[in-house]
């Protein structure tokens, strides 16, 4: 950029070195005198006294630290940036006029946008170049999001003579870096942020709809568990009924109350009667207080499949609880149930329908959803390292599970020193390998995590679930067990026994690899069945098989399978996509080209290369994708090995990043205007008085350049020659 520039000679010493410098000059000046007069006047003499003085000239004169100081003046007018939020949160209507507080309140873009007006500004033309542009985010679509950083660094970078900032704007900021780092920027560059604030700093009374966790799949015949959140800001508690609807007309409702200022989570049960594809739509009826009741309706897609669930069930001896637990699972008609009874001290294992005569092979394994594993052990005539070395595999890689039921034989303890030590998700009491026997029936004990959980709702209300746990038949053994390990969660607990970690646990859940782990520790549960029948017993097991195989069935084909993490996934977040690949006879590969192709709601298609997961994970292919749209992405998988293709939906919600009826933030204003010396404005404020606040900005200080002449090697290397010459020229002419 070109500019003017002046220049001129200044000096930086105090008074008394200017004295200093004079007066020894005049000294100087006086002894050349009477030295010249001395040599009779001679002309070589005269000469050498001229340079003496000149040479303390030169020396008082750098003493006096001279400088060239250079000013630039640019040739193009300094710019203003007038930036202007259009994110979704400049949409709540919460400025109210302080001269009129009876209107009805203003959006906080609507009262902004007089900046965006250039006749606004058209008295500054004269002094400044003026850029009006809005800002939101680099999301999809972008005013879904707000990036404050990202605006003023571009404004920032895009105009190399920015003279200040007006930013209107809520201060809500949700995605990019903070903004402090480009107030930061502008700072160095003494550029100031005039901040103008739109909005209230305290939350408008709202209601809205915080979760709506749909599953991905759901069974035909099978209840459905859907939570659902809601928060709410309203100054008194809220009771209301909130509806859920499907788009084949069906509803469910429920009484609900959501305290003052306060959250509450919920959950509907839903029995879909038919399969296909369905749209479940959460309604709230808004509150006479609410100011946004565009936030209580919210939709989301839920497939209705067939269930076909494979269960293997391996067994010692034929105790009760193998026995009733085949019975109900045999008697759901989506469960197809094997069973492997080893009977020791027999010849053979036990035979009839749905029995094995040995353990599976690799490819018969691969297909089993839940792996029951009762009082069996790494014994003679029961599992073999090959065996349990398949299972973990299985667990690890094919995102099965397992179930640990062990028994007061005590077999289960052999497995602490094999591959599915790992697994366990707890540490058995080697002092008590056959577990702890009492005539007196013991009772389970729900934690915090239990009383939450899916597994152990046997009735759908809280207060109903709780009471039927109190009041389950007891049971009289239970496993001897020291502790959980780290990282599981325990659900229920001995209701009176207990060591030095604590009640002993008998419900305990954990993931390993891609699958899921639940051990259960009594052999006591089909005593559920006094007075009842199968009503809980078969619902408890029903949902642990459910939910063990819920992920590893959310999309397959007849050679592959595709499950993913989260399970309803949101814009920005990072989707883990794994997939079991396997050859045409059914065994797992180990190398293969699995490539998936995500299609956006836009059309737009992204190719992901799923990795193998190496020699001990046997079939397993994982990679990642982050979706940037809501709405349904098809998802194509291929494999070039087995020839197989695989297509399947996944549902993206939208991110609610911007959000009606938040405070604004007026504190994060107040630290971009501390940071770069700006200044805070209120949105309410008469426009002309904003503009008449920057046009009392100071001129800019010219810019300088300043050449240090007495810290110059160059001007001390002339003083020197100087002296060299006066020096010489003493020898010649003969002087002493």
């Amino acid at each position: 950029m070109l500019a003017e520039s002046t220049g001129k000679l200044t000096f930086l010493s105090p008074p008394a070195i200017v004295v200093f410098g004079v007066l020894a000059v005049l000294v100087t000046c006086v002894i050349s005198f009477l030295s010249w007069r001395r040599a009779h006047f001679a002309k070589g003499f005269g000469l050498l006294e001229l340079l003496r003085i000149l040479i303390v000239a030169l020396i008082a004169f750098s003493l006096n630290q001279p400088e060239w100081l250079e000013q630039f003046k640019p040739d193009t007018k300094p710019v203003l940036a007038v930036l202007y939020d259009a994110s979704k949160s400049m949409e709540t209507a919460d400025v109210l006029n302080p001269d009129k507080p009876t209107e009805a309140p203003k959006t906080r873009l609507e009262v902004i946008m007089p900046l965006a007006d250039a006749k606004m500004w058209k008295s500054l033309e004269d002094r400044m170049d003026i850029v009006i542009e809005p800002f939101s985010s680099g999301m999809q679509p972008p005013e879904s999001g707000t990036d404050l950083n990202a605006a003023l660094a571009r404004v920032l970078e895009e105009n190399g003579n920015l003279r200040g900032v007006v930013l209107a704007t809520d201060g809500d900021w949700n995605t990019g870096e903070p903004p402090e780092r480009a107030a930061t920027q502008m700072r160095m560059r003494e550029t100031p942020v005039f901040a103008v604030s739109a909005g209230s700093e305290t939350r408008l009374p709202d209601v809205t709809i915080a979760g709506f966790d749909v599953p991905a799949f759901g069974i035909g015949g099978k209840p459905v568990r859907i939570p659902f959140a809601l928060e709410s800001s309203l100054p008194q508690d809220y009771t209301v009924t909130v509806e859920m609807k499907t788009s084949d007309g069906e509803s469910v409702t429920k009484v609900v109350t959501i305290p003052a200022m306060g959250r509450v989570q919920d959950t509907f049960t839903w029995r879909p009667l038919k399969e296909g594809e369905v749209e479940l739509t959460l309604d709230v009826p808004p509150s006479d207080l609410e100011r946004f009741p565009d936030n209580n309706i919210l939709t989301a897609p839920l497939a209705i499949r067939k269930e076909e669930l494979r269960v293997l069930v391996i067994e010692s001896t034929p105790r009760w609880e193998y026995r009733y637990l085949r019975n109900a699972l045999e008697r759901d008609p989506g469960v197809e149930v094997n069973c492997l009874l080893f009977h020791p001290g027999l010849d053979k294992v036990g035979g009839g329908k749905g029995y094995l005569k040995e353990f599976p092979g690799p490819e018969t394994l691969t297909k089993y959803d839940v792996i029951f594993l009762g009082d069996v052990g790494l014994v003679p005539d029961q599992l073999t390292e090959d065996n349990i070395d398949a299972i973990r595999k299985q667990v690890a890689n094919q995102a099965s599970g397992l179930v640990f039921l062990p028994g007061f034989q005590g077999n289960q303890n052999t497995l602490l020193n094999s591959e599915l030590s790992d697994l366990l998700p707890v540490v058995y009491d080697q002092a008590q390998p056959r577990g702890w026997g009492s005539p007196a029936p013991g009772q389970f004990d729900l934690t915090d995590l239990g009383e939450r959980s899916l597994l152990t709702k046997l009735e759908d209300s809280d207060d109903k679930n709780a009471n039927v746990w109190a009041s389950l038949p007891g049971f009289q053994w239970f496993a001897g067990v020291e502790r959980a390990k780290a990282g599981t969660e325990v659900l229920a607990t001995h209701s009176s026994e207990s060591n030095r970690y604590g009640r002993i646990p008998l419900i305990v859940t954990k993931t390993f690899g891609t699958g899921k782990i639940l051990f259960m520790g009594t052999d006591g549960a089909w005593r559920w069945r006094k007075g009842v029948e199968d009503r809980y017993h078969y619902r408890f097991w029903g949902q642990v098989a459910r939910w063990m195989a819920y992920q590893r069935n959310m999309a397959q084909g007849e050679t592959m399978r595709l499950f993913y993490s989260p399970d309803r996934p949101r814009t920005g977040e990072v989707l883990t996509l794994n997939a079991n690949v396997m050859s045409i006879g059914g065994e797992p590969l180990q190398q293969a080209t699995v490539i998936v192709q995500a299609t956006a709601p836009s059309g737009k298609t992204e190719s992901i290369r799923l990795q193998p997961g190496g020699e001990e994970m046997w079939g397993l292919f994982s990679g990642t994708f982050a979706p940037t749209e809501p709405g349904e992405y098809q998802m194509l998988m291929t494999c070039a090995e087995n020839g197989g293709t695989l297509e399947t939906t996944i549902s993206v919600q939208g991110a609610m990043r911007e959000k009606l009826g938040q405070p604004a933030r007026i504190n994060v204003l107040e630290e971009i205007v501390r940071v770069t010396k700006g200044k805070m404005i209120s949105a309410t404020a008469d426009p002309a008085a904003i503009v008449v606040a920057i046009a009392e900005m100071p001129e800019p200080e010219l810019r300088e350049k300043r050449f240090q002449l007495w810290a110059h090697w160059g001007w001390a290397t002339f003083i020197l020659v100087m002296m060299a010459i006066f020096w010489i020229g003493r020898k010649v002419i003969g002087a002493v």
